[in-house]
This record gives structure tokens, C-alpha cells and sequence, in this order.
């Protein structure tokens, strides 16, 4: 049986702004931090490593600037003494008819940074913005196999 490979060009971002369109979607990683221990009364001088917490990278969600919309800029703007709405963002991997193949979860996301558009009078590049969410946990969901795997 032969394996269909999936685009990575087709893809949408429910994060609870009015449009889903991004042009990319980068930093949806995850790692287990090392820690090195070593038992006092050990004559071997090496370390032993242990896994510890689970860590998750920030997320960057890039898109087109279009008129009158300013969603992404009005999220991190909510931030106010200690506190921001947070949301749970889901990113879907779409197939040739446009339905989720992969969706990839987003716990507890709120904005940390916001990049405008880099401007230049002589280059032909359309303005996009970045906003730069963190999170709390990954989930990620095959729909194809029905098969879920899950981190927080």
C-alpha cells in the first residue's frame, strides 16, 4: 500500500478571530527537559540523566494584513496587571477536500509578542503580521487513523 504524502501548504487556524487564513504556522514543538543527577556517593564521575518537565516552544502565527482588521493586535492588547485572555487555538492540516487530516491543539494560549510588517518602498512583498502565542499543552489529534496523542 502505497503512502500519500500530505501537503503542508494547506492548513487552517481556529484561534478565535474572524478569519482562519495564515500564511505560516511555525514553533509547534515540544521537548523533554534533561536533568542530570548524580548520587553523592557514586565513584563514577559522569552524570546520570532523568527526563523532567515537558516543554512546548511559542508558537508564531503569520498572516496578511488586511483593512480594518486589527484581531491579532486587539489579543495582546488584553493584557491588563498580570492577567490576558487566554484561548485554545487549534491548527488543522486540511486535505485535497478541505478537511482536517491533523489537528494540532493548543491549550491556554495567550499573545506574547506582535510583529508588524516590515516596510519597503521597492520590494513587491505583501505586509504580513506575526503574533507569537504561548501555550500550555499539545495535543494532536490523526483524524485519518482516528489515533490521538496527547501532552500537557
Amino acid at each position: 500500500m502505497a503512502t500519500r504524502l500530505i501537503n503542508r501548504y494547506h492548513f487552517l487556524v481556529d484561534w478565535g478571530g474572524n478569519r482562519s487564513e495564515f500564511l505560516q504556522v511555525s514553533g509547534l514543538e515540544m521537548a523533554i527537559e534533561v536533568i542530570a543527577v548524580r548520587e553523592g556517593s557514586s565513584k563514577v564521575e559522569s552524570e546520570n540523566k532523568i527526563p523532567g518537565m515537558l516543554k512546548f516552544s511559542d508558537v508564531s502565527l503569520t498572516r496578511t494584513i488586511q483593512k480594518g482588521d486589527n484581531d491579532l493586535f486587539n489579543w495582546i492588547n488584553t493584557r491588563s496587571f498580570g492577567t490576558v485572555e487566554r484561548r485554545d487555538v487549534r491548527i488543522s492540516l486540511l486535505n485535497e477536500r478541505h478537511e482536517p487530516i491533523i489537528i494540532w491543539k493548543l491549550r491556554n494560549c495567550f499573545p506574547v509578542k506582535y510583529v508588524g510588517p516590515t516596510l519597503i518602498s521597492s520590494s513587491s512583498n505583501i505586509a504580513a503580521e506575526t503574533l507569537v502565542i504561548t501555550h500550555e499543552g499539545l495535543e494532536i489529534e490523526s483524524l485519518a487513523t482516528q489515533e490521538k496523542g496527547k501532552m500537557s
